[in-house]
């Protein structure tokens, strides 16, 4: 947080805007750092105005757009699920069904298509950094597309 001073009405602003909290171990991380969510993102409506499955859907996307940017160009997401044999997911896309349903869609370690639903209330998921299909192409970057879909309406 920074020594900013602000007016009654941004602080009410800002402690209503949903914020995110990380603590690393690593010095290159920003240990302990609460930042506020892009508002663009996730702050269209109030969260209270959001079904569950919306509601997750959306920070799934920041999550997966923040590991993707700690990765280098020889790595693109997916993600590992709990509970079963599901095992890994390159993740090619991700919606939601409301109230409280949430997909992903993609291939798994096989290169077979693969779609999870999930509820909300099972919601466990373990982003990974896998090797690219094709290694002469740019990585696949799936948050920052699914970011822009909910910035211009779309999702």
């Amino acid at each position: 947080m920074s020594d900013q001073i602000l007016t009654s009405a941004e602080a009410l602003e800002a402690e209503a805007l949903p914020k995110r909290y990380d603590a690393h171990c690593t010095p290159q991380s920003k240990a302990g750092e609460t930042r506020q969510v892009p508002p663009k993102a996730v702050t269209k409506k109030p969260a209270a105005q959001k079904s569950p499955a919306e509601w997750a859907h959306e920070r799934l996307i920041l999550y997966i757009q923040n590991f993707e940017e700690q990765l280098d160009n020889e790595h693109e997401v997916a993600m590992g699920f709990t509970g079963g044999d599901a095992g890994v997911l390159r993740i090619e896309g991700m919606g939601f069904f409301d109230p409280d349903m949430v997909t992903f869609y993609g291939e798994d370690a096989s290169g077979a298509k693969t779609q999870l639903v999930q509820h909300v209330s099972q919601l466990n998921v373990m982003l990974r950094a896998l090797p690219k299909e094709v290694p002469a192409q740019a990585p696949n970057r799936i948050g920052f597309r699914l970011a822009k879909a909910l910035e211009d309406g779309e999702a």
